[in-house]
């Protein structure tokens, strides 16, 4: 690499979901876009279970087409199972306008795509470059990058948008990291051959199922359009840890104590390497600073019970662009209240329902019997994604949850 400082307007650190969009949608605005990927793409990641809100973003980005075009399994909603129980909601039949379909996808080749289209548009992107250091000079951001084969070179940007996930880059580099407020949990998870024959099971839907004798443990199996799923169990990290041997045996463990899910399962072959992934939700200080912001996991992580990390993620690249696209062009953009306030806004819907799940509020109305048709729409179109949308009454005021759920309760 030369020893002479590159320019651009935007670094973006990170080429999954986030990164893919909102360097797309700078690029498309006329701005100089790096991104920057430390790992080499296809590489695995989870967060499989796309939501339909999604979609709108693939759209902004020029990158729905090609994503249609590949073989993705459909998704039209979410199921949940908790011993006998069964009850499921239909994302078409929602509260909020917008897609109420989706998909159910690889990582590895759903980010390849997003990252290949992002390069089609006219974006630069470096596989296997690091940001190890990233400071503040003559108002703009200098980058220090090193390469997975040891080089090492410097970038100067604008602004620097931080994409990077669970890597936490500028989190860890500013010293802006915090502990979550939710309670430490661990994950264990795999792709398997699931050889599914249940006449009943509908693929099109995420199977969340709760553990019967522990309601704070559940399972996610999301079936792919090739014969092979997602699956993944959720426990407290005390109870995981009485659980003996491998995490591959105590994933089948917990499975095999799943109610439904194990009969379901009865002949899935597990043929690929178990990962586990603990204490994984996170926050930070603040979401935005001079010349930086950060986008999805880069800024706050919640859980995985509603599959809103990619949603997540992709919200907050498209405000961020904008506001960024605003300050290249002049302007001064009121960050706080551009992009830091409306992206709060779909992230605490979520936590309340998240933090409603673990205590029981929203398994009680999800497994009630008498919701209406009405309340039933309102908080699919919040499993659908779309909790920002304030004329929802369950996001103008998520903690109208805790009523529905007394109401429920005293079905």
């Amino acid at each position: 690499m030369s020893d002479q400082i590159e320019q651009f307007d935007v670094v973006v650190i990170g080429a999954g979901p986030a990164g893919a969009v909102s360097s797309s949608l700078l690029n498309k605005k006329g701005h100089r876009i790096l991104v920057l990927e430390k790992q080499h793409f296809p590489r695995f990641s989870i967060g499989e279970s796309l939501l339909p809100q999604c979609m709108t973003y693939l759209e902004q980005a020029g990158m729905l087409e090609a994503v249609q075009a590949s073989t993705f399994q459909h998704k039209n909603g979410a199921a949940f199972s908790r011993g006998e129980e069964y009850e499921y909601f239909d994302f078409r039949e929602k509260f909020s306008a917008g897609w109420g379909t989706t998909f159910q996808v690889q990582r590895d080749s759903f980010d390849k795509i997003l990252a290949d289209e992002a390069q089609k548009q006219g974006v630069v992107l470096r596989y296997g470059h690091s940001v190890i250091a990233c400071d503040s000079v003559n108002g703009e951001r200098q980058l220090s990058v090193q390469t997975d084969t040891g080089e090492r070179y410097q970038v100067q940007a604008k602004f620097v948008l931080d994409a990077s996930g669970f890597g936490r880059v500028l989190p860890k580099l500013l010293n802006l990291e915090q502990a979550s407020s939710l309670t430490p949990r661990q994950s264990i998870f795999t792709h398997i051959q699931d050889n599914i024959d249940e006449p009943d099971y509908d693929r099109n839907k995420i199977l969340i199922t709760v553990h019967p004798q522990h309601h704070e443990v559940w399972y996610w199996l999301i079936p792919f359009s090739n014969g092979r799923a997602s699956l993944g169990v959720v426990a407290p990290t005390e109870l995981l840890s009485k659980i003996q041997g491998s995490p591959l045996e105590q994933l089948q463990t917990l499975v095999s104590q799943g109610g439904k899910l194990a009969h379901i399962l009865a002949k899935a072959k597990y043929d690929s390497q178990v990962r586990a992934l603990g204490s994984y939700s996170c926050d930070v200080t603040r979401l935005y600073g001079e010349n930086y912001a950060l986008l999805g996991n880069a800024g706050e992580f919640l859980d995985p019970i509603f599959s809103s990390g990619v949603t997540i993620a992709m919200t907050s690249a498209s405000l961020a662009a904008k506001a960024v696209h605003k300050q290249l062009s002049g302007e001064q953009p009121d960050w706080e209240r551009e992009y830091s306030e409306p992206l709060k806004t779909g992230v605490k819907t979520f936590k309340e329902f998240v933090e409603g799940w673990y205590d029981q509020r929203f398994q009680n109305v999800v497994f009630s019997k008498k919701k209406s048709a009405s309340i039933t729409r309102m908080i699919s179109s919040i499993l659908a994604g779309y909790a920002w949308d304030i004329e929802n009454p369950y996001v103008k005021n998520p903690a109208r949850l805790s009523t529905l759920a007394e109401l429920c309760q005293n079905d």
